[in-house]
């Protein structure tokens, strides 16, 4: 029997609900799929849309955007311009932004569904809890980490998720085409008491940490934020980054 993958269920219509979700993927293959896969399995009414922008991937990324359901379409590499390019493009009543090595909890959809439903939200965005899909007792130290980072500096990153309303993330000015730093950059603009932390997790993949080192690369994160914040221009944080 032939096995295929499970479609996403789109829906035509445009409810107030109704949702766009924007991936910015570059060579993400061995974890896109998973990331589709809970976004079908979580959605509990048919999204408006999902689009994978595409920085130039020469892996079969595109291929399995495309078998899962997912519009693609190509933008200049980096997260900040391929993050505006999907929002550009999208036309849902709410966007939904998402990297593509983070799956979403099967709780998701009413999670979501609860806060775009409530009319105080329409000028706040939310975003979910990060979690590793890794053992190590230093991952349970970074998630704590991480959760004081959102509950005190009010910044949340890009691994998190963020739901927002397409009429608020216009008047904001959308993501900007920022080497790094797009998603504080846009967080900042939110406002920490116009953030909301959703109460789904969001798995990341452990990856780069465990590549990088659990001190090594927070640290390095670290360094370019405190960075950013003294004003150096982001494609000069870029190169420290890299």
């Amino acid at each position: 029997m032939e096995h295929r993958n499970p479609q996403i269920p789109m829906s035509s219509r445009q409810p107030s609900q109704a949702v766009s979700v924007v991936i910015p993927a570059l060579n993400a293959a061995p974890g896109i799929a998973a990331a589709l896969h809970a976004l079908a399995a979580g959605a509990t009414d048919p999204l408006r849309e999902v689009i994978v922008v595409d920085g130039g991937s020469t892996d079969d990324t595109a291929a399995i955007a495309r078998d899962h359901g997912a519009q693609v379409i190509i933008a200049p590499r980096g997260r900040g311009p391929q993050l505006a390019a999907g929002a550009a493009t999208a036309s849902g009543a709410w966007l939904l932004f998402l990297h593509a090595d983070t799956a979403l909890a099967p709780e998701w959809g009413k999670t979501a569904t609860a806060f775009m439903r409530d009319p105080a939200n329409a000028a706040r965005a939310g975003y979910f809890r990060f979690t590793l899909d890794d053992a190590a007792a230093a991952a349970r130290r970074l998630e704590v980490a991480v959760a004081w980072r959102n509950r005190v500096l009010g910044l949340p990153y890009g691994d998190q998720g963020l739901l927002i309303r397409r009429d608020f993330y216009r008047a904001l000015g959308g993501y900007r085409p920022l080497p790094l730093m797009e998603d504080v950059d846009m967080v900042r603009r939110i406002g920490r008491r116009r953030l909301v932390m959703l109460d789904a997790p969001a798995l990341t993949s452990a990856r780069r940490y465990r590549q990088d080192g659990y001190l090594g690369r927070p640290l390095r994160n670290a360094l370019c934020l405190g960075l950013y914040y003294l004003g150096l221009p982001p494609r000069l944080i870029a190169r420290v980054y890299r």
